[in-house]
């Protein structure tokens, strides 16, 4: 059985815990994905006669294995593997294995011993990818740079860049839709471990060229290994300083490239350094200005204008005081629009970068278009994304949405617009989003009229007209006239629920998006149960995905954004895991035992699980009848230990039957019958510790035939599974597990918009229901009442 994309992921994140303690994430970091990286080359490319990475005699995984438990394991991992393979595929600065940080003695060669077998797991075989085209050892390289970002503290963090906002980069410069080819050129001057550059690469309709340069020398080699780890060994990974000595040249001039992307560093105050900025050889700052000296973000960028080729598109990721910033910043910003290279401004939310908690922005260069450009596409997409921990995070909705506005140039109030270059001149050249867009939510104005005089102002009741289009009757059942511009609730508060919900007309439009539904779900049902091993998961649930987006599209009230974002969490839970197993092996459904070992060692059966089709789901659909007469039979024992819970608590006072037990337990109340046997002035005492005795016998019975019935049902189940046929599996997995839960969170979806209709009709009714007179009459009646008590009291109260 092929493991799931999950259970690699935390296989290999196990490995970490090997090296916690010892060291930061920033540097553990590099132990692990050197680990996964000669695991991968020795799968992928030992014995190849014309491999793009070579493998040195001695340096393969294999021989890492042979060498647990010896005594100089660190050393020999340095000498025998690491130093040929770097070598031999121009890989520097790569992790001491013989580092005291790995401890001493005997610590060291266990715990390098303990991370080896870690990846001797038979199930991390990376020969072959399991369906072409899904990189799985990619996906878990950019899992784990992921979580080592994220534990890698404020300062080390920035050798990656979000592959949420890497994916937003490399849709809106446009390289999907572009005729690429291998000589097509893609660039990253500060490309950190390469995340950033793979995703551009991977949006291409063909394979592209990759040139990368990190001025770390450590995360340069990380990016080399990830571009190797991501099917891309041909890449060009160069280790230096890209604003004083940058390495891709043509003669003494920068290489120009179709496409350049970039995360610099925010706001580097060393830009400088090495740099000629009254003469700079490269022409980089002739045209448009000099940054200032203790703010490179310019510094940046003129270098990426630079290296475009003249019909070249790219992004670069910075602060957004690059907007609006004055002094020489803001000179080289107008010179920067005048030219008509910024072709597109996207606000990011605040806290999305690991280095950085400001909020930035994607500055995005078109310089094909420039001589025609009219003006400057302006997003600002900072209230979108998720709370992740202490980070915050684009979602799949998010970053859909900003795509497709920002490609069909759609302009969405309080989102999205396109900002002339003759109201930027107005503006100065300020390019602060704020000034063009107004993303603030309308303030909830309190009306003083209707505080006064009662009555639900009708402006208040007009801003729900979404839900009115649809039911144009309900809000005559809601409402009523009072005066003009004002209404009353027609029904009391505690209806407004049940007045929503059985109206008929909001009751037609649930049945008519349930019906929505049912078409999206009888269509794909139908195409997912076709699916042959084999076929591309990533495929699958992209064309899946955008069908379900476009469906609901301009359907009422819902947004189609919302529905899209649950199949896309649904895929990362749990179909994408199903999907791989089912492209691996086809529509089998196979059982595991569950082994768990004690604490001498030895393992016990847990019993058995099947990760694809949960054993609930073949309960529910073959043994309905068994399943039935247990939870019958557990609503029973329910009942039983309802009547003694109540027993015990009308017995448990000082006369109580129950007074002279310590515990309440089949050993005490028999103790206690036997002790008050026959005693005249005991009956009652007698006859509830004997109610309490056969409560209790009955309930144990009834328990224990329901672990006899379900241990006989767990039995049935499991010997259904091997019985059971190709179109079984289909129908258990597609109908009963993929599409009743969509179905269940589509419907929430529903439920939603109802609720948050009942929440603003209720929050309205109330908050004029009591008028300032009333409120004042109620204040002076109960400061008379006050007053006369003080007085009762002796107090004297003006």
């Amino acid at each position: 059985m092929p493991i799931k994309k999950s259970e690699l992921y935390s296989s290999i994140w196990q490995s970490c815990d090997e090296l916690r303690g010892g060291m930061d994430a920033s540097q553990y970091k590099d132990y692990v994905l050197v680990l996964l990286f000669i695991k991968y080359i020795s799968d992928k490319y030992s014995g190849g006669a014309f491999e793009p990475i070579k493998i040195p005699k001695g340096a393969s995984f294999k021989d890492m294995v042979a060498l647990k438990g010896k005594s100089d394991i660190g050393d020999k991992i340095n000498t025998q593997i690491i130093g040929p393979l770097g070598k031999a595929n121009n890989l520097s600065d790569m992790p001491d294995f013989n580092s005291e940080k790995l401890g001493s003695g005997k610590e060291k060669v266990e715990r390098l011993g303990n991370l080896i077998s870690i990846f001797q797991n038979p199930a991390l075989d990376f020969s072959g990818n399991r369906a072409e085209g899904d990189d799985l050892l990619g996906d878990a390289y950019e899992y784990l740079m992921r979580h080592f970002a994220t534990e890698s503290g404020k300062s080390k963090g920035q050798f990656y860049t979000p592959a949420e906002v890497s994916r937003v980069i490399a849709q809106v410069i446009g390289i999907g839709e572009a005729k690429t080819t291998a000589s097509t050129t893609v660039y990253d001057p500060t490309c950190g471990s390469g995340s950033l550059l793979l995703k551009v690469a991977d949006e291409a309709r063909t394979k592209v060229t990759l040139y990368g340069q990190e001025k770390d020398v450590a995360t340069s080699s990380l990016a080399r290994m990830n571009m190797i780890l991501h099917d891309n060994p041909e890449a060009l990974i160069e280790n230096g300083n890209t604003l004083a000595d940058p390495k891709f040249k043509e003669k003494e001039a920068l290489k120009a490239f179709d496409y350049v992307v970039a995360n610099p560093p925010f706001s580097d105050k060393r830009w400088s350094t090495g740099v000629d900025t009254e003469k700079d050889p490269f022409g980089r700052f002739e045209t448009f200005g000099v940054p200032p000296g203790k703010q490179g973000d310019y510094a940046y960028l003129l270098h990426i204008v630079r290296s475009l080729k003249k019909n070249g598109k790219g992004a670069c990721i910075l602060p957004h005081g690059v907007l609006f910033r004055g002094n020489a910043e803001a000179e080289i910003r107008k010179n920067l629009v005048k030219h008509g290279y910024v072709k597109g401004i996207i606000g990011l939310p605040a806290n999305l970068f690991y280095g950085t908690g400001i909020p930035a922005c994607i500055i995005v260069l078109d310089k094909e278009e420039a001589p025609a450009r009219k003006g400057i596409f302006m997003i600002d997409a900072s209230a979108g994304y998720l709370k992740d921990g202490n980070k915050n995070r684009l979602r799949a909705r998010d970053i859909h949405k900003i795509v497709d506005v920002f490609k069909n140039l759609q302009e969405v109030p309080k989102y999205a617009r396109m900002v002339s270059l003759a109201e930027i001149e107005k503006n100065e050249f300020n390019l602060n989003l704020p000034r063009y867009i107004d993303s603030q939510e309308a303030e909830d104005l309190q009306d003083i009229e209707g505080h006064l005089r009662g009555g639900i102002p009708a402006r208040d009741v007009d801003a729900l007209s979404s839900y009115w289009k649809i039911c144009p009757g309900l809000r005559k059942t809601l409402f009523k006239e009072n005066r003009p511009g004002y209404v009353d609730l027609s029904v009391e508060k505690s209806a407004i629920k049940s007045a929503i919900f059985d109206h008929p007309e909001f009751s037609a439009f649930i049945q008519k998006m349930n019906s929505h539904f049912q078409t999206w779900k009888e269509k794909n049902t139908a195409h997912l149960k076709k699916l042959k091993s084999g076929f591309h998961p990533k495929e699958l649930i992209a064309s899946l995905s955008e069908e379900l987006l476009s469906h609901y599209e301009g359907q009422p009230l819902i947004d189609p954004y919302s529905v899209y974002q649950h199949l896309m969490d649904y895929w990362s839970e749990t179909m994408q895991d199903d999907g791989y197993m089912i492209s691996a092996d086809g529509w089998t459904a196979q059982t595991q035992r569950v082994l768990v070992k004690d604490k001498s060692g030895k393992e016990k059966d847990k019993g058995w699980v099947c990760d694809l089709i949960p054993k609930e789901l073949v309960v529910h659909r073959f043994f309905a009848k068994e399943r039935e007469t247990i939870s019958t039979m557990e609503s029973e024992a329910e009942g039983l230990a309802a009547q003694i819970q109540e027993l015990e608590e009308e017995q448990t006072g000082e006369d109580g039957a129950f007074s002279e037990l310590e515990k309440v337990n089949r050993a005490s109340v028999a103790a206690r019958l036997k002790e008050i046997a026959g005693e005249a002035d005991s009956k009652e005492e007698i006859q509830a510790l004997e109610t309490w005795t056969k409560l209790n016998t009955q309930e144990a019975e009834l328990r224990r035939k329901i672990k006899e019935l379900e241990t006989e049902l767990d039995d049935l189940a499991y010997k259904k599974y091997p019985k059971l046929t190709e179109s079984e599996v289909k129908t258990l997995v597609v109908e009963d597990k993929w599409m009743a839960a969509l179905d269940a969170q589509v419907h929430g979806e529903m439920d939603r918009i109802s609720q948050t209709l009942t929440q603003r009709v209720k929050e309205l009714a109330e908050r004029y229901t009591t008028t300032l007179p009333e409120i004042t009459k109620t204040v002076a009646d109960l400061e008379k009442k006050v007053s006369a008590h003080l007085a009762k009291m002796g107090f004297a109260w003006n």
